[in-house]
């Protein structure tokens, strides 16, 4: 298996050791290096947090990273694609949580776009549940192995802007109606006019989110 050793962090700006890990999971195309400016705005919320923005695996042709390639974007194909790249990220949360000697309680799990799609297929399936999952710019993937009361239940916030170009509102719409459905709460944003971004309210409202969900707010 392909394992995830590189990206960017940010240390817990108390300086002392973490007591929680907020990863952080990019977009196709993107990386690491791009997903961690989100740390710095959140970093006086959690002072003892971590932030781990860690690289997809695969490389794309624009000198990004890519958890899968996006070649087939029918239902069928996404599913198989976050099913396939899920247990790198589990394996690299496994590795963290350990060597920090933390548990699931102490890990938020925050995406954006694919990293949305990543986040919920692997914050959905863990033993344990993490504290929280924040999807901003994204959509939900294939759920029918929970169709069944299986998997984790961590509180989810969903943030999207209306004007995203890339990915339709209505997959917020889509993935909120779903995971009602499966038994998970819900709490969604739509930013007026915002495009495929993450704008200072949906920045705000998922530092509160996680804040309260690993107790540090």
């Amino acid at each position: 298996m392909t394992k995830i050793v590189n990206g960017a962090s940010l240390q817990p700006l108390s300086g002392g050791a973490p007591k929680q890990i907020v990863l952080l999971l990019h977009g196709f195309g993107s990386s690491g290096s791009d997903m961690i400016s989100l740390a710095p705005a959140w970093q006086h919320g959690f002072p003892d947090a971590l932030f781990l923005a860690p690289h997809a695996p695969e490389r794309t042709g624009g000198g990004g990273y890519q958890w899968w390639g996006l070649a087939n974007l029918t239902p069928q194909a996404l599913a198989a694609g976050t099913s396939g790249a899920a247990p790198v990220i589990d394996a690299f949360i496994d590795r963290k949580l350990a060597q920090y000697e933390l548990s699931e309680a102490d890990l938020a799990i925050v995406g954006f776009s694919q990293g949305t799609m990543m986040a919920l297929q692997v914050g959905l399936r863990r033993r344990q549940p993490p504290a929280c999952i924040v999807g901003y710019s994204g959509m939900l993937t294939g759920t029918a192995d929970l169709r069944h009361g299986q998997g984790a239940k961590p509180p989810v916030l969903l943030v999207h802007g209306s004007a995203d170009p890339v990915v339709p509102v209505a997959a917020l719409h889509a993935a909120e109606s779903e995971l009602r459905r499966l038994g998970v709460e819900v709490t969604s944003h739509v930013s007026p006019g915002i495009g495929h971004t993450v704008d200072p309210v949906g920045l705000r409202l998922g530092q509160e989110f996680v804040g309260k969900a690993l107790g540090v707010a």
